[in-house]
């Protein structure tokens, strides 16, 4: 047994409604106003005796969008009638940015004071948590005299231990991180403060090994803390263990500074200078010299006489 599939028929274009020119011009100004439609940009069939024409808008901060008037005929008719006048943008056409819900358009930050944001129902992030509703409440723990180890009495009031682990750890919460939740977050932190980040890079070494970094509870305490140091850009923040900055508490160690004793001046020892060596004669005065040395050999002579 064989189908045989209709082949679909593209709409021929409708020589009456075609030619009915003047009457969509005068519907799209009956809509925009008389000298808001420009010229004639072509026409469309729509469907068998439908034809769609288009006409440039001149309304101001409306550039490349173009009136749109659909026209018609009855079966066995003449005459053209018109269907809807709408104004629809064409190429170019400037376009107001796509409409998104305010759970798409909130970023980090946005929420402030009063701010209420509510979590969807089936956000990937979470996950059912431990409550401990259906579970009875632990029972106190009451004063009972001391039972040596491997004699426990089994009649002796005990914890309910699941409730009251839970209680320990903190739980008692509807809902809690899953591994999507916790994937996000470990991405979302190491891209600042990860082993990525330039100050990183230059680090005499990871935040693993500083002293100011306090650990972290659950299961991302394996790669994170939070940085204690005041003089760190990172203070206050969550940081990865192969994080590292300038501050870290191992970085440099200062040497203790030398004792020095006061200055002692010693007012009775005497230091010999001898300002002009034996033996040392200037170039520059040697013939002045000889002409002093003769004046005083004749001085000498005369004296002596």
């Amino acid at each position: 047994m064989t189908t045989r599939t209709r082949p679909s028929r593209t709409p021929v274009l409708d020589q009456a409604c075609a030619e009915a020119v003047d009457l969509a011009f005068a519907a799209a100004e009956d809509v925009a106003g008389i000298g808001k439609v420009g010229e004639h940009q072509g026409a469309t069939a729509d469907g068998e005796r439908t034809v769609t024409h288009y006409f440039a808008a001149q309304e101001r901060g409306y550039i490349g969008w173009r009136w749109a008037v659909t026209v018609t005929r009855a079966s066995r008719s003449k005459q053209v009638t018109v269907d809807e006048t709408v104004l629809l943008p064409g190429e170019g056409a400037i376009l107001a940015p796509r409409w998104l819900p305010w759970s798409e358009r909130i970023q980090p930050g946005d929420i402030g004071v009063g701010d209420l944001l509510p979590t969807a129902a089936d956000d990937a992030r979470l996950e059912p948590g431990y409550t401990g509703a259906d579970d009875a409440e632990p029972k106190p723990l009451r004063e009972a005299p001391p039972i040596l180890a491997g004699d426990a009495d089994p009649a002796a009031p005990q914890r309910d231990s699941l409730p009251l682990i839970a209680f320990e750890l903190g739980l008692g919460r509807a809902r809690v991180l899953s591994l999507t939740g916790r994937q996000l977050a470990a991405d979302r932190w190491s891209e600042s403060f990860g082993a990525a980040a330039p100050m990183a890079q230059a680090a005499p070494a990871s935040c693993a090994s500083c002293g100011f970094l306090t650990s972290l509870g659950g299961a991302l305490s394996q790669a994170f803390g939070v940085c204690a140091n005041e003089y760190s850009p990172a203070d206050g923040r969550v940081v990865g263990y192969d994080f590292g900055c300038g501050g870290h508490s191992e970085a440099a160690v200062v040497p203790d500074a030398a004792e020095v004793g006061e200055p002692i001046v010693d007012e009775y020892a005497v230091d010999q200078v001898q300002l002009h060596p034996t033996g040392s004669v200037h170039a520059e005065g040697t013939a002045e010299q000889g002409e002093d040395a003769e004046f005083a050999d004749e001085e000498a002579e005369l004296g002596h006489s």
